[in-house]
């Protein structure tokens, strides 16, 4: 049994929960709800006044003759569904955690969603990381960057074993947390390496803020003017930290499609006179994510600048042939 004084907050609850505009609710069904779920026992003139005191709050309750219902919600449907396939594919985050965000986001609906997201049973189908460390990343890493101070931590490898094995011990000045090609990775200058590093976040354990300032990025070679966050997207599709350049290559027209949803627009096509089957293509990249990039559409591209480029993969095409 709950006081009568709360039945205007557990009028907006139910609500919440049990409306839509395909469901709306008679003042008989908030008063059976307020019974049974509350024991709170209530009038209908009292019910109708709670909900013009609540409309009169700014609560989007809207009324037919049908009955009354939640208008606007924080998120639409469509929207919680978006964000649930997005928590369902990120690979780095825990079955567990991705569990718990998915409930959480149901609860942003009403009870008639959670029968609509099916594929939150499937949690434990999908490819995800045992690292249970990244929120707890995530918060150090954003303190780290608020107080301007370097942070250190172990850098783990998979093993054949399929489990995460410490592979280095990593000191940097943390910059940006980057979500790249379904992964998220800490973006970070290594005094070590002396150049800027991409680590994957759910392969960092251990981490710990260290009591030496970071470097002010305006002090890292080639970010002088801050973070180009299109350049990164575009021109380091694997996440290598080499120094992009101009490449030109060859490639059939069937995957200019894919070409862009590698590397963006920001890119030169040019027409093969002798072939019209064919494009040549002109941008900024990494070589070394070009290489592994050719590599992968063999059967469509050929490299033709830089020429140094093009010994690379021609001397990895060699070594695959040996294989085989």
């Amino acid at each position: 049994m709950e006081p009568k004084k709360l039945a205007l907050i557990r009028i907006w609850q139910i609500l919440l929960k049990h409306s839509d505009y395909d469901h709306p609710l008679k003042q008989e069904d908030i008063i059976r709800h307020l019974d049974t779920e509350y024991g709170i026992q209530m009038e209908r003139k009292a019910v109708g006044k709670n909900l013009a005191d609540l409309r009169d709050a700014g609560i989007p309750i809207e009324s037919r003759r049908a009955g009354s219902y939640i208008e606007k919600r924080v998120f639409e449907d469509s929207e919680l569904k978006l964000l649930i396939d997005g928590i369902l594919q990120s690979k780095h985050v825990t079955a567990q955690h991705s569990k718990d965000l998915i409930e959480r986001l149901c609860g942003l609906s009403n009870k008639y969603f959670r029968s609509h997201v099916k594929n939150v049973y499937s949690i434990n189908e999908w490819n995800k990381t045992e690292n249970p460390a990244l929120f707890y990343n995530i918060d150090v890493i954003g303190k780290a960057i608020a107080d301007g101070r370097q942070v250190e931590y172990d850098y783990n490898k998979y093993g054949v074993d399929a489990k995460l094995h410490k592979s280095s011990f990593q000191r940097i000045s943390p910059y940006q947390l980057i979500l790249h090609n379904q992964r998220y990775y800490l973006m970070g200058y290594s005094d070590y390496w002396e150049n800027m590093v991409f680590h994957r976040l759910d392969h960092i354990t251990n981490m710990r803020i260290y009591e030496k300032p970071l470097i002010p990025i305006s002090r890292v070679k080639g970010y002088e003017n801050g973070i180009d966050f299109r350049q990164i997207s575009s021109t380091m599709p694997y996440m290598y930290t080499d120094k992009p350049e101009r490449i030109e290559f060859v490639a059939d027209t069937c995957i200019v499609d894919q070409i862009i949803d590698w590397f963006g627009k920001d890119i030169r096509f040019f027409s093969c006179p002798d072939d019209d089957k064919k494009v040549t293509v002109s941008l900024i990249a990494s070589p070394n994510a070009m290489e592994h990039w050719a590599l992968q559409y063999v059967n469509h591209v050929t490299v033709t600048k830089p020429e140094s480029l093009r010994a690379r993969i021609k001397e990895s095409l060699l070594n695959a042939i040996q294989k085989y």
